[in-house]
């Protein structure tokens, strides 16, 4: 193994919804990793984004945004995929956004908090949308309160979007991380399998064109995933809840259906280099973000 390689381990990233996480990780990485909206809640499993440099390799877990009303079981599968990871990772970065602290943010300082009694993992505030806020050094109260309360190892401003201070960040990760030598392949960029990504690019087209008129009561899920030389074939179908929402999706004669494919199908070959052929079908599934056992099926599993 080269002997320039000196340090390998995992980062947590939490917070709550529309901090900017996914934007984060994937202007980490350079590529898309993670599917993003201006929708609360889009991201809904733990993705890792793998993180490779001569020197060392960082391994980033991308979670769900934690929220303190999970009513339901999707909701409820969402919490435990970003809180449980809290104790088994090397570094835990917690985001929040410049100038915007809500209560929500202090239940997960709480917990994050309490977490942090009971041992003694490197903990790393990062403060998002800096480029939102005005003058950096308005922000100086902000920051102090933030770190005399929490008392992090580190506080970091950053504008994701942006790259600003990333390259800040990272160099706090790679002097932080335990020695070690990498577990992945260099050019490997996640954990998930094309069938996974392509599911998710999938919903975040379906997430930014219904805006707020559908909920969050809508999955997607591949039927079959089969790869030719220089050609994909996807089938995939979109679960809903009710009849009104299945109309919703579909569109006035099956037009935001056909957007969705569309804007998919394109996305979905970049990543793939190859033409992807992708027929999109609709089904009411009545309930199925508050059965666990439909949620498995969909592989929301611990």
């Amino acid at each position: 193994m080269d002997q320039t390689i000196s340090y390998f381990g995992y980062v947590a990233i939490v917070g709550r919804p529309n901090v900017g996480k996914s934007t984060l990780l994937n202007h980490l990485l350079g590529e898309k990793i993670s599917i993003t909206s201006r929708k609360p809640q889009t991201t809904r499993h733990q993705v890792l984004g793998i993180y490779s440099e001569d020197e060392g390799q960082i391994v980033f877990v991308d979670t769900p945004g934690i929220h303190q009303k999970a009513h339901k079981a999707l909701n409820k599968y969402m919490n435990r995929a970003a809180t449980q990871v809290m104790n088994d990772v090397d570094i835990l970065v917690w985001m929040v956004s410049a100038g915007s602290f809500t209560a929500e943010d202090e239940w997960i300082g709480q917990r994050i908090l309490q977490n942090r009694a009971s041992g003694a993992i490197p903990f790393v505030i990062v403060v998002n949308k800096i480029d939102r806020n005005g003058r950096e050094e308005m922000l100086i109260p902000f920051l102090q309160k933030l770190y005399d309360t929490y008392q992090p190892d580190h506080i970091i401003p950053v504008s994701a979007l942006k790259n600003k201070n990333l390259d800040r960040l990272l160099g706090v990760l790679r002097t932080t991380l335990p020695k070690g030598e990498p577990i992945y392949d260099k050019e490997q960029l996640t954990d998930r399998s094309l069938r996974f990504l392509a599911a998710e690019r999938i919903r975040e087209k379906l997430t930014r064109q219904l805006g707020d008129e559908l909920p969050h009561e809508l999955a997607v899920e591949i039927e079959s995933f089969k790869e030719e030389p220089g050609l994909a074939r996807i089938h995939g179908l979109i679960l809903v809840e009710r009849s009104s929402q299945k109309a919703i999706v579909i569109g006035k004669q099956g037009s935001r259906l056909k957007q969705v494919g569309a804007s998919a199908r394109e996305e979905l070959e970049q990543l793939m280099g190859k033409k992807v052929m992708l027929e999109l079908w609709v089904r009411v599934k009545s309930g199925w973000s508050d059965d666990e056992r439909a949620l498995q099926s969909l592989g929301y599993v611990d």
